[in-house]
């Protein structure tokens, strides 16, 4: 079976739409159909679930589909190493993140690292944190990156960076005219929070509860969108990670207060499957996320000698 069509194969399962794996291949959504189907004719059986949506693997599925990444990204490395320049063949490695990850300047690390493989597109995809760890568990996502990673025995979990977490209020806020102030001053403020299904939400109460802070819940919500939008409605004020709020900042939308004495940090983890052996492709674009640029290759010159330029980045948002 050609090598495109096993791609198309692998595209499907991650991206679990036909649609979308459509649009990544350049092909139509009959045609992605018709390989799929040419793909249970020779070997026997079911690879989707089609009574489920999002689609499914079924368990023949999901081990065609393992193996199928391995030998994809070991041909293209391959190529990539004789030709001394990129495979024709586009690799695609699929990330899923927490919806803030997208706000701390993921998109930079993602254009570097497509600089130094052309060959490969990286696919970011922001969804709910338990379906962060869902996804990851079910081999469609190479990895995750999840904020307080918890520890499971089926998952590797890689510390990535830690977030100093600060007091984030509307310039017109009576707390707004200082620099800094003792977590203590949150006593009884109105407060934006978080729901409290989320980990931020259970650390954030933690670490009132350590400090005897009690806050007046003005509104909870499931995103860091949400807790500046009303922030800035002059609801309250929330803790919320500094990098997220550069912007705002800087635009004079929301002021940064930061927390005096005992800070409070995000931690933020990079998780895969303990089972499922990391390429050597999603190991780089590990090594670039962790800051170990020694393990990098160099980027690769194309076909003038010339360095490749500044790469689009693709991402695909839940």
């Amino acid at each position: 079976m050609q090598l495109e069509a096993i791609k198309v194969f692998c595209d499907l399962a991650s991206l679990r739409s036909f649609s979308k794996a459509a649009a990544a291949n350049d092909r139509s959504q009959p045609a992605v159909s018709r390989i799929v189907h040419e793909l249970e004719r020779r070997l026997g059986g079911s690879l989707i679930d089609r009574s489920r949506r999002p689609l499914q693997l079924t368990e023949m599925g999901q081990a065609y589909y393992e193996g199928c990444k391995r030998i994809l990204e070991q041909y293209a490395e391959l190529e990539a190493s004789l030709m001394r320049k990129p495979s024709p063949m586009e690799l695609n490695i699929h990330v899923v993140a927490i919806f803030s990850i997208g706000l701390g300047g993921i998109s930079d690390y993602i254009a570097r690292f497509e600089a130094r493989h052309p060959h490969v597109r990286v696919h970011m995809e922001y969804i709910h944190p338990e379906h962060v760890y869902e996804r990851v568990r079910e081999g469609t996502a190479e990895f995750g990156l999840v904020s307080f990673p918890r520890p499971a025995r089926d998952l590797t979990i890689l510390p990535w960076r830690d977030e100093e977490m600060v007091i984030a209020c509307s310039p017109r806020h009576s707390l707004a005219a200082y620099n800094s102030i003792p977590i203590e001053r949150l006593d009884g403020q109105k407060f934006v929070a978080f729901e409290h299904r989320l980990p931020i939400r259970r650390e954030i109460d933690r670490y009132f509860r350590d400090h005897g802070v009690n806050v007046e819940i003005a509104v909870e919500v499931d995103s860091v969108e949400h807790v500046k939008r009303w922030i800035e409605q002059k609801a309250g004020l929330s803790l919320l990670p500094e990098p997220v709020l550069r912007q705002e900042a800087e635009a004079g939308t929301l002021k940064i207060v930061r927390i005096e004495g005992s800070r409070m940090i995000r931690p933020l983890g990079i998780i895969h499957r303990k089972r499922q052996p990391l390429g050597c492709v999603v190991q780089d674009f590990i090594n670039l996320l962790r800051g170990n640029e020694a393990a990098l290759p160099s980027p690769q010159p194309n076909g003038n000698g010339h360095r490749s330029p500044r790469p689009r980045v693709k991402r695909t948002v839940s």
